[in-house]
């Protein structure tokens, strides 16, 4: 991985009209490339819409469009212009009539998309087969760019520890997670110390700010935090753009402000023969307020 700068982005939307936040964007993406001279920049969850479209499936997958399709043509032209590369959430059209995935897009500094994750862990009230819109994605995604090997997740599949180990065995030294997140503030900042902190690898977090059509307000807070789990730069709860300068080697000490050496890898460090039965099927033994009844 090479140094650079960083940047999370995180600016109210207006609740599903598509045309002004693409716009919104490229403002606060021009920003984040000039003041902060950021190389790589991190837009929130479903950034074109906001989380919660709050109308009919069929309607709502009529607003939306495949990827590439003409809903991420200004982003890309915009990231070609100003030399960086862009993670985009949206939510994307996909093959089949009513099917909506929540996608997060890398675009290269050539304009080009070369990654597109879907959300393998959509949140249970999201899921179609739960009541909501969202059909889950399958595929892990590690894609190696010329700052480094970025791993992608979204929201709350940064809670489930298996997603980002995988990702750090493939390669990942960053991992990226646009989220439009609810919980509390604890939760959201232990998740993401605690992925970078286990895979040794930096955590670029951008929670969305402000009202969806749902009536939901989210409270930002984005943060990027380092492979020792050190927060190296944070939002407030408003419209802002917070950077940082990842350094291509930063688990040479144990500790930020020590010259104590670090001497061990958790990923090297692990006993693989214990973990016996850790892909199958579970639950928790407390039962939660309500379950949600969707097939797996």
């Amino acid at each position: 991985m090479k140094e650079h700068i960083v940047a999370c982005v995180q600016f109210a939307i207006e609740p599903n009209n598509i045309n002004l936040n693409i716009e919104k964007a490229c403002t606060w993406l021009k920003l984040a490339s000039k003041e902060y001279e950021a190389e790589l920049i991190v837009f929130p969850e479903t950034i074109t819409t906001g989380f919660t479209p709050n109308i009919p499936v069929g309607e709502f997958y009529e607003m939306l469009e495949p990827v590439p399709g003409k809903h991420i043509m200004a982003i890309q032209k915009l990231a070609k212009e100003l030399g960086v590369h862009v993670v985009f959430p949206l939510y994307e059209r996909g093959k089949e009539y009513g099917q909506v995935l929540n996608s997060s897009v890398l675009i290269d500094d050539k304009g080009d998309v070369i990654g597109n994750y879907r959300k393998t862990h959509p949140f249970p009230t999201e899921r179609l087969e739960g009541g909501g819109w969202t059909t889950p994605g399958s595929e892990v995604v590690v894609v190696d760019t010329k700052l480094g090997k970025i791993g992608m997740i979204i929201c709350y599949d940064g809670d489930f520890p298996e997603l980002s180990r995988v990702l750090a065995l493939r390669g990942a030294e960053i991992i990226t997670r646009p989220s439009a997140l609810l919980r509390s503030f604890e939760i959201w900042e232990m998740t993401n110390k605690a992925r970078a902190y286990d895979n040794h690898v930096y955590v670029l977090a951008t929670n969305s700010v402000g009202a969806d059509a749902g009536g939901n307000y989210y409270f930002g807070h984005s943060m990027i935090i380092s492979p020792i789990a050190q927060t190296l730069a944070l939002a407030r709860g408003t419209e802002e753009i917070i950077a940082a300068k990842l350094a291509p080697e930063p688990i040479k000490y144990v500790s930020y402000g020590t010259k104590s050496p670090m001497i061990f890898d958790h990923l090297e460090d692990r006993n693989v023969k214990v973990y016996e039965g850790i892909l199958s099927e579970g639950r928790s033994k407390f039962e939660p307020s309500k379950r949600i009844n969707y097939k797996k």
